[in-house]
């Protein structure tokens, strides 16, 4: 499940039965930031001022692609 804020625009990409929207209250939402914060943190190739950047959009999905695959295979049971 894809906890998320009530923002209209993840309703139209994530499945209804994925995505449960939530407030900051919840204290759901930690997990989100985290995420985020490793993705910034582990995909370097997304920050301009760094070696790894790269140009090619096929590159930057690659990426991401990796990264979440490598992530979540790294997550317990």
């Amino acid at each position: 499940v894809a906890y998320t804020d009530f923002w209209g625009a993840y309703e139209a990409v994530l499945p209804s039965k994925r995505h449960q929207g939530v407030g900051k209250d919840t204290g759901l939402t930690s997990y989100i930031e985290r995420f985020n914060n490793t993705l910034r943190q582990r995909a370097s190739r997304l920050v301009p001022k760094t070696l790894s950047f790269s140009k090619c959009l096929q590159n930057h999905i690659g990426g991401i692609w990796y990264f979440i695959h490598h992530y979540k295979a790294s997550l317990p049971l």
